[in-house]
């Protein structure tokens, strides 16, 4: 049981004079163990507190406390700007951000539940045979003893052990030097044959066994009636189950396993008299173990034994289960076709039949189409009439058994894929090349199916279940399957550690509401918000203690249902001892905070202050604070007292059928604001990017089309599609704002009109840092240089030349109104549409960085410092200043995420804009104060995963609002009038 740590009063973190970016001297305390939320309006400096100031300090102290050799290895930080910071401990950021790019990682590796699963299956996974499905053991002496000592008293049996192993065994060991391997290349196998009898004479045995028939080694008549290219065995013992013949039976095992090769046979040669083979009919007996191998047991039955791990009965040696063998990063483990990554370079199956819709008639099957295959298409369709296969069905409705055909076909037909496997034996001739790049791609490993692993991982289970099969639940059903696992007292001893780790990991994940996500998904398709909650599990899962935490909005991509399970996270992460510090502007985050550290007034320079520190109750109680004002409504988002209505413009798709969407049909009124709603895992980006986007896309032939849809109507409506979501605008530091809205063209053009600039012929080109003329060729425009360090962070300088101005110095001698293109580029957005009043080329473009809430960026701050929610902004304000009049489709994810409720009152007025321009929205949203402001509602779910993927609900917010299966519905009905 987690209890909440003691804190004395004097216990806290103190930030002395925080001057990072646009921080005025900031001076704050953050008790620890505690949650602390820090909010604001966007460009406050939130982030420039707790990640650049605290965290970096905290960091760079842990950095500086381990050994030299240690920090080579490690990111070089620099001291924050800040008088002094006192109480700290080391620091773990958690941000939203998802770095990994690893093909090979997944929701298992990520959160180490992987590992501890790879650990629980080596120790008490249970091996069965890929062929025969019964279970593999090693037979130590004393099971096959106890097994044969199990049978009733009077059995006679023979001991026995294969010739064929033993034979093999000395041409091993008489063929170690290169003499005897000449000499055996000589010898006839007559005279193998005799060398072997001869040492089994040597070694005490006598005897051979073969057809139930025992022949005397002394006997040569005899030994010419041997087959010995079939089964052979050599006689060890000939015993009775009487008595005590144990020791005698094990030392017999022994000697078979010894020069049997590890294998041992007992065949009974005759049953007791008085032996019937019958089961008991009165009182709970316990079975022989004889009768889970032979029921009814006669005369001539086996019982073969093992020291090796292989199936007695198929003969398939397996190996032993252990923690690499379940992993597809270790060549051992991995399927050795695709080498652990699931797919391969084959003819892919989408592009071989692009259009599943077309019949085998009309020629689904692409590449037969071409006049040089028509004789092989004639053949197709012949075989296809005898198997029953009909021409003129879309290839879509055809049965697994018939696809399957097509796909393999049959002795008298080569089917798809020995087509492709024929062409591969052509492949020295270029047209032939040329032919089968056009249907390549990464498809399905043929081997492992996609599952990664060799044959005899995937032949490991627990509980039923293989490795394989555990990863590809769900964390909710695999957190069920190990909830109910029973083991025996053994394996329980063994692996009952490990079932902890296990399920408490997939408790965290549950509880930050990834209970939708599958353990095989990779990590490389998690959003932000996903990815950022997966770290916050594994944390919780680490078990630290007297860390401090900060995490960048956390409830990002979380519905308002799951908000209150990542409080008790949060919670549960400080009761540990730690210090939680959260930038958030979620309420009921702030309900729950110990202390919130309210910043602004403003944006950019006009924040970086302190407006209020305190309780919940005591921002209430503020009236300096913006954030206080929304939190007890004396500033509100109104819904809208007319909502638009659907003009009879519909944009409709059928049978959207991808990852978990259950063929929904769904209808998008044009000219309208659309949000689509639900849960975390509903499949609402999978709707909106995957299917819709992507169908938009491919009637427009951007892009190949996909068949995860039946029909797409509508399309006439939308004369572009317009995805703006939080990928960066540029991934160089010459890339910023001015640049991506087109506004710096207007201001370059307005530098070169001056009379300076005609003087010395300067064109436009010359006030441009992106081009060769008037930039500094040393930093190429960049205002620093990157020094690389050999086993050190490489080290940005600013550079010596222009001194970070970008610019030749000729070039900055030309100036308008007193300021040159170095000092314009530094001035807020705000300050630009002052200095520019007189330019409405270039304020019409400033302005809608205004309306967006970006007021406070500098005209030239690099691209690579802004956040998702600024890059997003940044291009809707592009789309504001375009003015266009045409019918687009405008889809943003998420656009609120890192807004204040101030923030998203001007990105709803910036909506409505764009709404007035003709333009259509369709918004994937979970902030309530969006959705109740829309003009429709498409709610999904009515769970996450598998459990998801329907629609739930459709309309006007307060027609949602009135179905009760709907979560988002129950919430809006409490936001709602």
């Amino acid at each position: 049981m987690i209890t909440r740590t003691d804190r004395k009063p004097d216990e806290s973190l103190l930030i002395r004079g925080a001057r990072v970016h646009n921080l005025k001297n900031i001076t704050c305390e953050i008790p620890h163990n505690s949650l602390t939320v820090i909010t604001g309006v966007s460009g406050s400096g939130k982030s420039s507190l707790a990640f650049d100031t605290i965290y970096a300090e905290g960091q760079r102290r842990y950095i500086e406390s381990l050994s030299a050799y240690a920090r080579q290895f490690l990111e070089r930080i620099e001291k924050p700007e800040v008088d002094e910071i006192t109480g700290i401990a080391p620091a773990v950021a958690i941000k939203q951000k998802n770095s990994v790019r690893n093909p090979r990682s997944t929701v298992g590796t990520v959160t180490e539940i992987y590992d501890y699963l790879r650990l629980l299956y080596a120790r008490v996974g249970r091996t069965y045979c890929w062929q025969c499905h019964k279970e593999i053991k090693k037979d130590i002496p004393d099971d096959a003893v106890q097994l044969v000592l199990s049978l009733p008293e009077g059995t006679r049996l023979y001991v026995l052990f294969p010739f064929a192993t033993y034979r093999k065994h000395l041409e091993l060991k008489t063929a170690s030097t290169k003499e005897n391997r000449r000499r055996k290349a000589q010898t006839g196998e007559r005279e193998i044959i005799r060398q072997v009898l001869l040492d089994l004479r040597k070694h005490g045995f006598n005897r051979l066994y073969q057809n139930q028939q025992i022949v005397e080694l002394s006997d040569a008549e005899a030994l010419l009636s041997l087959n010995f290219s079939e089964e052979l065995f050599v006689l060890a013992d000939r015993l009775v189950i009487q008595g005590d013949i144990r020791q005698r039976l094990m030392e017999s095992v022994e000697t078979c396993y010894r020069e049997g090769g590890g294998r041992a046979v007992a065949e009974i040669t005759g049953l007791p008299d008085t032996f019937v083979s019958k089961e008991p009919t009165t009182g709970p007996t316990p079975v022989p173990l004889y009768k889970k191998f032979h029921e009814p047991l006669q005369k001539g039955d086996r019982f073969t034994f093992s020291e090796k791990f292989e199936c007695r009965q198929c003969q398939l040696t397996y190996e032993e289960p252990e923690p690499r063998l379940f992993s597809f990063n270790n060549p051992f483990g991995a399927c050795p076709k695709c080498q652990g990554f699931g797919n391969t370079i084959d003819f892919d199956l989408e592009r071989v039949i692009p259009d599943k819709d077309k019949s085998l008639q009309q020629g689904a099957i692409e590449p037969w189409t071409k006049p040089r295959y028509r004789a092989l298409t004639a053949e197709f369709k012949r075989f296809a009439k005898q198997q029953g296969i009909p021409l003129d069905v879309p290839y879509r409705q055809l049965s697994p058994e018939q696809k399957a055909l097509i796909l393999n076909g049959d002795e008298k037909f080569i089917g798809i894929k020995r087509f492709f496997d024929h062409l591969e034996t052509k492949k020295y001739k270029l047209y032939i090349r040329v032919f089968l790049s056009r249907y390549r791609g990464y498809t399905q490993c043929t081997e492992c199916l996609g599952l990664r692993l060799r044959r005899e991982a995937r032949s490991v289970k627990i509980g039923g279940l293989a490795i394989t099969e555990i990863t590809a639940m769900t964390v909710e059903d695999a957190r069920t399957f190990f909830r109910e696992l029973q083991l025996s007292p053994f394996e329980l001893s063994v692996g009952e550690r490990l079932l902890e780790e296990i399920r408490t990991r997939l408790t965290f994940l549950h509880n930050v509401g990834l209970e939708y996500l599958s353990l095989d998904r990779l990590a490389s398709t998690l959003s932000g918000g996903e990815a950022q909650r997966i770290q916050l599990a594994t944390s919780l899962g680490s078990s630290l203690v007297g860390t401090l935490y900060v995490l960048d909005e956390p409830s990002i991509g979380l519905h308002a249902r799951d908000n209150q399970r990542l409080i008790e996270i949060l919670k549960s992460l400080r009761d540990m001892g730690n210090t939680v510090l959260v930038v958030e502007h979620e309420s009921a985050m702030m309900k729950a905070a110990d202390r919130i550290i309210d910043l602004g007034p403003g944006a950019g320079e006009q924040g970086g202050q302190m407006i209020f520190s305190g309780t919940f109750a005591e921002l209430l109680r503020s009236g300096s604070s913006l954030t206080g004002k929304y939190l007890k409504e004396e500033l509100k988002i109104h819904v809208p007292s007319a909502r638009l209505v659907p003009n009879g413009q519909w944009l409709k798709i059928y049978g959207a059928r991808e990852h978990n969407l259950k063929n929904v049909e769904v209808s998008i009124p044009m000219g309208m604001m659309t949000c689509i709603t639900g849960v975390s895992g509903s499949g609402k980006s999978t709707l909106v990017h995957d299917v819709l986007y992507a169908a938009l896309q491919a009637e427009r032939g951007e892009s190949p089309e996909r068949a995860n849809y039946d029909h797409l109507e509508g399309s006439q409506w939308v004369s572009e599609a317009v995805m703006v979501d939080q990928s960066p605008i540029g991934r160089t530091p010459r890339s910023n704002p001015v640049t991506y809205t087109k506004a710096f063209d207007a201001i370059r053009d307005l530098f070169a009109s001056t009379r300076e600039a005609a003087s010395h012929s300067y064109g436009a080109g010359h006030f441009s840092f992106n081009i060769p003329g008037g930039r500094c060729e040393t930093c190429e425009g960049d205002g620093t240089v990157t020094v690389e360090m050999q086993f050190l962070a490489d080290v940005e300088l600013v550079c010596e030349e222009c001194k970070g101005m970008r610019f030749k110095p000729g070039v900055l001698e030309v100036r308008y109104k007193g300021k040159n293109i170095y000092e314009v580029l530094q001035m807020t957005v705000r300050e630009a549409l002052s200095f520019f009043s007189a330019v409405s080329r270039i304020t019409n473009k400033l302005k809608a960085l205004q309306e967006v809430g970006l007021g406070y960026l500098r005209l030239g701050q690099s691209a690579t410092t802004l956040s998702g929610g600024e890059a997003q902004r940044i291009k809707l304000a592009s789309y504001l200043s375009r003015q266009t009049k045409q019918k687009v489709l405008y889809i943003f994810d998420e656009p609120t995420t890192g807004l204040h409720f101030d923030d998203i009152h001007k990105l709803l007025v910036a909506f409505r804009k764009l709404l007035q321009t003709g333009a259509t929205l369709l918004v994937i949203e979970h902030n309530l104060d969006v959705i109740k402001t829309a003009d429709w509602i498409i709610d999904l779910g009515p769970e996450g995963g598998h459990k998801g993927g329907s629609v739930v609900a459709f309309g006007t917010p307060e027609e949602v609002a009135q179905v009760s299966e709907s979560y988002t519905g129950r919430y809006l009905q409490s936001v709602l009038p």
